[in-house]
């Protein structure tokens, strides 16, 4: 039987105290489309569409853990658009600055025959999640927002990527910037990548990847040697996850390695998205957003990654992009004051 996670007895996520006390992610929807039926039969395949996206996966997982969680997106009005909705809101995400668009929403059919490592397809050419306008970007407000956390295919398609940049720079001076580039050379060449990772590097204080996105970026190259070469680009916390074997973190070059907890995967959909949230939960906890991470000590950030390893194995232990909720009893409380 799938695993699926609601809210228990209907209760809230705890708040978490953070000055100011927003995380804004900005970012893509997309609807994953898991087979059912393995096609072997003539008539058909059966499909089960989960609502997703890393942007939107890590602000489900934010908002479930507690932080109060700002999601900006480009929500399409087709029946996938409305599936989004409902998730993120359940989730207690602010959806009140997301775009309603008239164009499609972006479509990834997902093949989980290895539930170690899914394999996408994706249906995106001409969706809504691509198509920022510099106005719609212009009319976010911002008061309120210690981090903004984005990245992956939104970050990196244009025309609304280059957009977004723009956005990051307006809003570096007052909040705390995190990037995941979610490499999908599927759908954008890793060339793509490459040429704009050191202008991100620019922008974020954060940058959380995986090792197989470090093989596309940089192959073969070890990742102590990769966070020394995005620190010599200007981001200062680079944070490398490993799968089973755990995380890498680099503090302007103080390492942190930090182990997995055992987990039994049924898949590994959504689980760098749940990282990222999980160690933006516990940072924000410690009251390190608004800044440059000022104060971050390599102790704190071996307890975030923790944190984050703890909420990634949780959601790697049922079905789909299904985070858990701050009640579980196997969810960490994160520290109310600096480590």
């Amino acid at each position: 039987m799938t695993a699926v996670r609601t809210a228990p007895h209907g209760a809230l996520p705890k708040k978490v105290p953070m000055n100011p006390s927003q995380v804004t992610v900005l970012g893509e929807c997309v609807a994953d489309a898991f087979t059912v039926s393995r096609g072997e039969d003539a008539d058909g395949l059966t499909l089960r569409v989960l609502p997703g996206g890393g942007p939107a996966n890590t602000a489900v997982a934010l908002a479930r853990l507690g932080t109060p969680t700002r999601f900006v997106g480009r929500l399409s009005g087709d029946v996938f658009g409305r599936l989004f909705r409902a998730r993120l809101t359940a989730a207690g995400a602010d959806l009140g600055d997301s775009v309603t668009a008239r164009e499609p929403s972006t479509l990834a059919v997902a093949d989980a025959t290895d539930p170690a490592r899914v394999r996408y397809s994706f249906h995106a050419d001409g969706a809504a999640d691509w198509q920022w306008t510099a106005a719609e970007l212009e009319a976010v407000p911002l008061g309120e927002t210690a981090c903004v956390h984005t990245g992956s295919l939104a970050l990196a398609r244009d025309p609304g990527g280059r957009r977004i940049e723009e956005f990051l720079a307006r809003v570096r001076p007052a909040a705390t910037v995190s990037i995941d580039p979610n490499v999908r050379p599927l759908l954008v060449p890793a060339g793509v990548y490459r040429d704009r990772l050191d202008r991100w590097c620019e922008l974020a204080d954060i940058l959380r990847l995986s090792e197989d996105d470090l093989e596309v970026l940089l192959p073969g190259l070890p990742p102590e040697r990769a966070c020394d070469r995005w620190h010599a680009a200007g981001v200062p916390l680079v944070v490398v996850t490993l799968g089973a074997r755990g995380a890498l973190a680099s503090l302007d070059g103080r390492r942190v390695a930090v182990t997995a907890p055992p987990a039994e995967v049924v898949d590994t959909v959504g689980a760098g998205d749940s990282f990222t949230a999980g160690l933006l939960h516990h940072l924000g906890s410690l009251g390190l957003f608004g800044g440059r991470l000022h104060g971050l000590t390599a102790g704190a950030l071996a307890e975030a990654c923790r944190t984050a390893a703890r909420v990634a194995a949780l959601t790697c232990s049922v079905a789909g992009a299904n985070p858990p909720w701050a009640r579980e009893p196997t969810v960490p409380e994160p520290a109310d004051r600096r480590g």
